[in-house]
């Protein structure tokens, strides 16, 4: 394996100079899987994107590696199986230092959209395509042992399943970093401005880069830029029309949940459900699920997303948790979906698959739990112009997960320990061995929170970050505990 040309400028050297076999427009988890599957098989790969890796969609989820249990209710079994096959192998060989299993309650109140018999029933098929026994109702005495704030007047009883939860960024990131490792040029901050041509077909693009034009030739062309997939497609051919909608998803972090073992699934009518789940010593609740018309860059949490997020937790949670300045961090992202009348809460989570004119492929949309077959599928479908003879499906362990991880080189806090376990797997010595020489790299770049000096050097040197906003929001969880005050981006930007 190559190692990455992480200097912008030796990465522009490459995208001028290189014939191309692929080309990504696009650096969140599906583009980036995409890349690192085709540089996996020895193809020249080139993988871009506008802004950082992983800053749109695939940095504001709902953090849940899951089948999707309202999915039965909408009829889609087949996505349900799929998700719960995918997040098996995100669990297993794929990615188990990011990706953990936890139970998941769902209370069911006097008056709510269920009944028990209904749910259990719905239960079980969802328990028996996750190939798992978990799958019961249990009694209010049980599931405040689980969840120690759930509301319990007129609580009937709870459903009780299990799914997974994960840091999506750095999901995303892992991807971007295989790619790199098997020989993929990758560079953020990368802005396709145009397409070219041979023959009528797309055979590569002029990107800005820093301010200055970079011409990157390519046989073939992926555009995975997710809510930006129609912009890129017009860039392709100007008549081409909206191929998807957008659906604006709003989260809220507030304390609690360091005594919960399991997450909360709420349902909110007969289809929709939101979530509270432990995330890093907070509880991440959510979602909304709204039309989301504009540039999808103007994405932003509104007072009023707060507020519908806080009323609807209060469906399962006490109010005294819930107050308007109890909020640490919020965030928003937008899910792609298909084109389609109706509520955006109704719609199918599939992915949608599109040639143009010039022979690019276009794929957005899916699910996060997804992302690996999304990646493969859109492989599968420009194997012919790359000369593949098929493309290998098999699950690969992402570069935190290669082997058993090592003794850090020097002790650290328990709880820096663990988090930098849990964040870079088997490389977390690689991440802390330069404090060997520098102890001040054990600095926390925060006091309140575990992550520390060296994993921003370790994000600049070898994670692509340029920004203390990189490094704060997706690269460490400092942003979202609500962390990122002055003094911790100036510790972030004195390693910069």
């Amino acid at each position: 394996m190559d190692e990455p040309p992480l200097n912008r400028a030796a990465a522009c050297e490459a995208l001028a100079r290189t014939p191309f076999d692929l080309l990504v427009i696009g650096g969140g988890v599906i583009g980036a899987a995409t890349a690192a599957h085709a540089a996996r098989e020895g193809l020249l790969v080139a993988l871009l994107d506008a802004g950082d890796f992983g800053s749109g969609t695939s940095s504001a989820s709902s953090k849940l590696i899951h089948g999707g249990l309202r999915y039965l209710r909408l009829g889609d079994v087949r996505l349900v199986r799929e998700a719960h096959h995918e997040r098996r192998t995100l669990t297993g060989p794929v990615a188990p230092h990011l990706v953990h299993r936890l139970p998941f309650l769902l209370p069911l109140y006097r008056g709510g959209p269920f009944r028990p018999a209904f749910v259990q029933s719905g239960i079980l098929l969802y328990s028996t395509l996750a190939l798992s026994r978990l799958n019961w109702l249990v009694q209010p005495d049980r599931a405040g042992r689980l969840v120690p704030e759930l509301r319990r007047d007129g609580l009937r009883s709870c459903a009780l399943y299990a799914d997974a939860w994960t840091n999506d960024a750095r999901l995303c990131l892992e991807n971007v970093a295989e790619a790199a490792a098997h020989g993929a040029t990758v560079l953020n901050r990368a802005e396709v401005v145009s397409l070219s041509f041979d023959r009528g077909q797309v055979a590569g693009a002029e990107v800005c880069v820093d301010g200055e034009p970079v011409e990157v030739r390519a046989r073939v062309v992926v555009n995975a830029a997710s809510p930006w997939v129609d912009h890129v497609r017009r860039l392709e051919d100007p008549r081409a029309g909206t191929s998807v909608r957008l659906s604006k998803g709003a989260h809220v972090l507030v304390p609690g949940g360091e005594d919960w073992t399991a997450a909360l699934t709420v349902p909110q009518d007969d289809v929709r459900v939101t979530f509270a789940v432990p995330w890093y010593g907070l509880l991440l609740l959510g979602t909304t699920d709204s039309d989301f018309e504009g540039d999808p860059a103007d994405v932003a949490v509104e007072e009023a997303d707060i507020v519908q997020v806080l009323g609807e937790a209060a469906t399962a949670l006490p109010s005294s948790m819930l107050g308007r300045d109890s909020v640490r961090a919020a965030f928003a992202g937008l899910r792609v979906l298909p084109l389609g009348d109706g509520a955006t809460a109704n719609a199918r989570r599939e992915t949608v698959f599109s040639i143009g004119s010039g022979g690019m492929l276009s794929v957005a949309g899916g699910k996060l739990t997804t992302y690996r077959k999304i990646a493969l599928d859109a492989l599968e479908r420009v194997r012919e112009p790359l000369g593949l003879r098929h493309v290998d499906r098999r699950p690969f362990p992402l570069p935190g997960a290669r082997g058993a991880a090592p003794e850090l080189p020097l002790e650290v806090d328990p709880d820096v320990e663990a988090h930098v376990r849990h964040l870079y797997g088997s490389r977390a010595a690689r991440v802390v061995a330069p404090a060997v020489d520098d102890p001040s790299l054990l600095e926390r770049i925060h006091p309140d929170g575990p992550d520390i000096v060296a994993q921003a050097r370790f994000a600049a040197t070898e994670e692509w970050a340029t920004t203390a906003d990189d490094v704060l929001r997706r690269r460490t969880t400092v942003a979202l505990r609500g962390l990122a005050d002055a003094d911790a981006v100036r510790r972030v930007e004195r390693v910069l």
